[in-house]
């Protein structure tokens, strides 16, 4: 994608179907995926152990918000990117200037989002 390295994105997802699509897509653009998570806690030990250049990270997971595993990767200078069904215009005030993904969202603006979070250096320093 952007290196030689295939770059890790970390999914935090609980529905099923939906994490088997998004997988595919990260593979598809020479990724590895991470995961995925369905469970908050489990999303949390993989923010907090492995090595991870990105994070996708459906906003409700399995009836739980996922705020906490996106102030681990902010910790650990991690970008990530959010994905919802409901309006993102609720996310708390520390998170308005993340990317977020509205679902169901294509294939191309996936793509597009993902390729800019990795690429921007600013991006990167911001989290």
């Amino acid at each position: 994608m952007l290196e030689d390295r295939r770059k890790r994105v970390l999914i935090v997802e609980d529905e099923a179907m939906i994490s088997m699509l998004i997988e595919d897509m990260v593979l598809d653009f020479g990724c590895q995926v991470v995961g995925p998570a369905a469970r908050l806690d489990h999303a949390l030990t993989l923010a907090l152990q492995a090595e991870i250049d990105i994070g996708l990270l459906d906003i409700n997971v399995d009836g739980s918000v996922v705020f906490p595993v996106a102030d681990v990767l902010r910790f650990r200078k991690i970008p990530f990117i959010f994905s919802t069904g409901y309006d993102f215009r609720s996310l708390p005030e520390r998170f308005r200037d993340c990317p977020t993904l509205s679902k169901p969202f294509s294939y191309q603006n996936f793509a597009d989002t993902l390729q800019t979070a990795l690429a921007t250096p600013d991006l990167r320093a911001a989290v």
